[in-house]
């Protein structure tokens, strides 16, 4: 019969080295730039992902003070899209890698038939108190998360 030592030896001590030695190599990989876990790599083939003059952004001055309220309103002219949902996210640009500020999301949002501004029925607001330069991106994604829609426009905040 095995002791209680040769147990911890055999058994349990390769799984803490593996886990501690794992873990320091995903570490070091992450302090590189532009480095970030992606663990949804898996697309469909058939997803279609286009930037397009179609998705206008209302309402997005150039400049902005601090603690100015940032409103906009997105309209889309594209026969593909009828609903899905909306994402509004602004990203701080004066940071390497950018850094998302904000995002919000609109779910369900349907407006082929009148042609709506978006988001229906609701309203994005934001305040960013940092003075810097901004990015607004905006991204649709239709109801069937095959295919999306995406623009961007660049402010400041003072």
């Amino acid at each position: 019969m095995a002791t209680g030592g040769t147990v911890y030896v055999v058994f349990l001590l390769p799984v803490i080295v593996s886990i501690i030695f794992g873990s320091l190599v995903m570490a070091e990989i992450l302090k590189e730039p532009e480095r970030e876990l992606n663990f949804w790599q898996f697309k469909s083939s058939d997803s279609h992902n286009v930037s397009s003059d179609s998705v206008k952004i209302l309402g997005l001055e150039s400049e902005y003070s601090t603690n100015s309220e940032i409103k906009i309103q997105v309209t889309i002219d594209d026969r593909i899209f009828d609903c899905g949902d909306l994402y509004i996210t602004i990203n701080n640009i004066d940071q390497t890698p950018k850094k998302a500020v904000t995002q919000s999301g609109f779910f369900g949002q349907c407006f082929d038939r009148n042609n709506s501004i978006l988001p229906v029925d609701d309203e994005f607001s934001e305040i960013i108190e940092t003075p810097g330069n901004y990015e607004v991106v905006i991204e649709i994604i239709d109801k069937h998360n095959k295919k999306t829609i995406s623009t961007s426009a660049e402010f400041t905040v003072k």
